[in-house]
């Protein structure tokens, strides 16, 4: 197994270890060469990296993150206790220990905390032939390097100068005459999110990272860019479920019966809310029984509408595309979708309800709560995100729940309250 190991990529090995039942990845991890379980650790997902992380000793902990990148050892510190943090710290150079401190002093989903501090500055009245010799002076450049970063003396962002112009243009040139200003600084205080969707529209590699006072502290690379775009991907799917995107595949029961059970909890609340309703009207449902065997269809139809909506006005917000200009031109459009849709299927429904039952009141009946409640889904789908997006809430982890819940009481009422009042 160790040789095995030994052979893998670190991402490779990552992925194996979340791929094991937790007794198999303890009797795994010690067989992992230390000096690779830093760049291990920097690929497995936080629920596991932590859990390992307990198997550690400070020791262990200071010689794995001895040689990482400076984010990379930040997401893992951020981790641990602060008494194995001071130790961790403690242990570094002066040098690396600030831009540790310096990625640590920003919140972890910002541009501050993704950042890099490894960033090879030059100024602009040096020429490009200077600029040669001090790059083979150092001798090694940072991963995922395209571009130099142009600052002056006081260390403002001023610009980029890529590497396929200093090693094609003419090398009397100066920086000034070089460089580029096309790429904006992120600000250090900027979500991930936005980080991520400024890498997909302008196809970077790198950005800087600034200040408020546009001095420059770092840079973002494309392959943290990647982690940051899995990590919203598996959060919108999972967070439906009521699951964080670190969620252990292979946690204990019990760790994973804990946090399952508050979301069973919230939705047996709402569960019980549409029963109520139906209680409303039991003895309604008692005299015609045919009511229970339709009921059904007008919650799924409107569950499945209303999901339809959701989906498509979250992935919206997240993608930036929603703000207060267009949400009223989206709720018309979703309300004329909604009664369309409605309109169509609750002929199709009728025409069956009444060819089943040989009752043309029945079919009018669930016809006209299946338009009612496909509207209410579409306009709840557009309004629930966004209430609970202005409340400080995550839409992908309640909404559905919430939308289930107005979908099922307004079916029921529409569906049952109708039918107290025409047919029974």
């Amino acid at each position: 197994m160790r040789r095995l190991l030994a052979g893998l990529h670190p991402a490779e090995t990552a992925h194996l270890l979340e791929s094991l039942p937790p007794t198999e990845r303890k009797i795994c991890w010690p067989l992992i060469n230390p000096d690779l379980r830093g760049d291990v650790l920097s690929y497995i997902g936080e629920e596991v990296r932590t859990d390992l992380m307990t198997e550690m000793d400070t020791a262990d902990l200071i010689n794995a993150t001895e040689d990482l990148d400076t984010d990379d050892i930040a997401d893992i510190l951020q981790d641990l206790p602060d008494h194995i943090v001071h130790e961790v710290l403690r242990a570094m150079d002066s040098q690396h220990r600030r831009r540790v401190e310096a990625v640590l002093a920003f919140d972890e989903d910002s541009a501050g905390g993704l950042m890099n501090t490894d960033v090879i500055t030059v100024r602009t009245d040096i020429t490009l032939e200077v600029v040669l010799r001090y790059l083979r002076m150092l001798g090694e450049l940072p991963e995922n390097t395209d571009s130099l970063y142009v600052v002056d003396h006081d260390d403002h962002y001023l610009g980029t100068l890529r590497l396929s112009q200093v090693v094609s243009r003419s090398r009397s040139l100066l920086v000034s005459e070089a460089m580029s200003h096309q790429v904006d600084p992120i600000p250090a205080n900027m979500s991930d999110r936005d980080v991520a969707r400024r890498f997909e529209k302008h196809d970077l590699i790198s950005a800087p990272v600034i200040d408020k006072d546009n001095h420059l502290l770092g840079r973002i690379t494309i392959d943290d860019v990647v982690d940051v775009i899995r990590d919203e991907a598996e959060h919108s799917m999972l967070s439906m479920a009521g699951l964080g995107e670190d969620e252990d595949t292979f946690a204990p029961v019990r760790r994973s019966v804990n946090r399952r059970s508050v979301w069973l909890g919230v939705n047996l609340l709402t569960a019980f809310l549409a029963s109520w309703v139906i209680g409303l009207f039991d003895t309604t449902i008692q005299k015609q029984v045919a009511l229970a065997v339709l009921m059904p269809i007008v919650a799924s139809m409107g569950g499945i509408a209303g999901s339809q909506t959701l989906t498509l006005v979250i992935r919206s917000m997240a993608l930036g595309q929603i703000n207060d200009k267009n949400q009223r031109w989206l709720l018309r459009k979703e309300f004329l979708v909604g009664a369309s849709n409605g309109i169509i299927w609750a002929v199709a429904i009728a025409i069956v309800t009444v060819i089943w039952f040989n009752s043309l009141s029945l079919g009018v009946l669930i016809g006209t709560a299946i338009v009612i409640n496909l509207i209410a889904a579409a306009l709840a789908g557009v309004t629930i995100p966004l209430t609970l997006k202005r409340i400080g809430i995550d839409p992908a982890l309640s909404g559905s729940v919430l939308l289930t819940t107005v979908t099922d009481v307004i079916g029921f009422t529409a569906f049952l309250g109708f039918a107290s009042m025409f047919i029974v």
